[in-house]
């Protein structure tokens, strides 16, 4: 394959680094509410369209908008005054022939099972507001649905990279935002909100994490009782962190904006369990990259993936193939550190043909770079030949994006 260039990448392994930055938007932050729930309705439509058409029509669900309503925080328990507001942005294909789709309602019911899914405190029907902005795609790229072959054509000239392995600094800050949002600890500490975010820091083998994590005004009756409560969470979430990181040393932080002595002022309090109730809007994009965080030290595309269609749209489709390239070649070449994957796709070529494949890595002293090159082609030329079930299992859902 004369389009896949492997080279040595003369950089510091990133636990080499001196300085490690990551960090992870968790289940109830509001730019993670609009990833996620546009790239289900992405996956709704996908369904939809399979079963009415027997393919998967051009649509593009990723200018998700989350605007904040408005709360009276109480302790004990407060009121919404105003709901959120969500804004589904972009393109669908809303008929084929005489058959038409129900966009707007197959948008609306998605983004309401997601949140009776996730979000234990938000009544979809009753602190959301939903505004449909779905308009019809240009003719041009509806055409790249229209034409014959096992692969469509990408309809953009893009770019994306991912990585393997995760570092141990960036699987911390994934891992405990998981277990702070886990059912277990949510049923241990139901005061908890699920909008959880977790800033890691590394400097040579010391580790800090810094989480922000919404509180549920109903379980906290005062001050004294939210205070309490946080230094039992801020106790079982240094449990679970040194059983990962023993023996670096580890300081964790929570809600370092609180300050005792001045009420509902000086603490993290929420009606929902998330700052989209009253304090930050959400917006597609800005939220963690495909592999789950926002690793400040890595190469990074600038795509957002969440919402995209998942048969031609190569800011999605490229985005996490990358890291799925990356981690097989890494998990199957022995004798290396680090991988890193570069796609570049041509607007109208098929998805399976990028204009180049530039495979980077950082090596162990044992490497054989000929065998290392030629199984690393191999790697790449079996991911690209079977992009169609890749293509169809992110059609189904089946490949998280966030």
């Amino acid at each position: 394959m004369d389009n896949v260039i492997v080279s040595e990448l003369g950089k510091i392994s990133i636990e080499d680094q001196k300085i490690e930055i990551c960090e992870r938007k968790g289940l109830g932050h509001p730019d993670y509410i609009c990833d996620a729930i546009m790239d289900r309705v992405s996956v709704a439509l996908s369904k939809e369209y399979l079963r009415k058409f027997s393919s998967i029509a051009h649509h593009n669900i990723d200018k998700g908008l989350l605007a904040a309503g408005e709360v009276e925080r109480r302790f004990g328990g407060g009121v919404v005054k105003s709901p959120m507001l969500l804004v589904f942005g972009d393109r669908a294909t809303f008929q084929v022939g005489r058959e038409e789709i129900d966009v707007e309602r197959i948008a609306i019911s998605t983004a309401k099972e997601w949140f009776r899914g996730n979000l234990r405190f938000v009544d979809p029907e009753k602190h959301v507001r939903y505004q449909v902005e779905l308009k019809r795609g240009s003719e041009a790229l509806q055409d790249i649905f229209s034409r014959r072959g096992k692969f469509l054509g990408a309809n953009d000239t893009s770019a994306a990279v991912g990585y393997a392995p995760m570092s141990q600094t960036e699987r911390l800050v994934f891992e405990t935002e998981r277990f702070v949002n886990s059912k277990d600890f949510k049923s241990k500490f139901p005061e908890s909100g699920e909008d959880v975010k977790v800033m890691g820091f590394r400097r040579n083998d010391e580790v800090e994490l810094t989480v922000a994590m919404a509180f549920v005004d109903r379980f906290v009756d005062s001050e004294q009782k939210y205070f309490r409560s946080k230094e039992e969470i801020l106790e079982e979430i240094r449990s679970f962190v040194k059983s990962k990181l023993e023996p670096k040393k580890v300081n964790i932080l929570l809600n370092t904006l609180d300050r005792k002595g001045r009420g509902i002022g000086g603490i993290y309090l929420t009606v929902l369990g998330t700052s989209a109730d009253d304090a930050d809007c959400g917006q597609v994009g800005r939220g963690n990259r495909v592999n789950g965080v926002i690793p400040l030290n890595r190469p990074t595309g600038s795509e957002a993936a969440a919402g995209k269609n998942p048969v031609s749209h190569v800011g999605k489709i490229y985005n996490i193939l990358t890291h799925r390239m990356a981690n097989k070649i890494y998990e199957n070449v022995s004798g290396l550190r680090e991988v890193y994957v570069w796609l570049l796709s041509q607007i109208g070529q098929p998805i399976n043909e990028p204009k180049i494949v530039s495979v980077q890595i950082i090596p162990k002293n044992n490497l054989k770079m000929a065998d290392a090159i030629k199984e690393i082609k191999e790697l790449v030329k079996a991911e690209l030949g079977n992009l169609d079930v890749f293509c169809r299992d992110l059609a189904q859902g089946k490949i998280p994006i966030c």
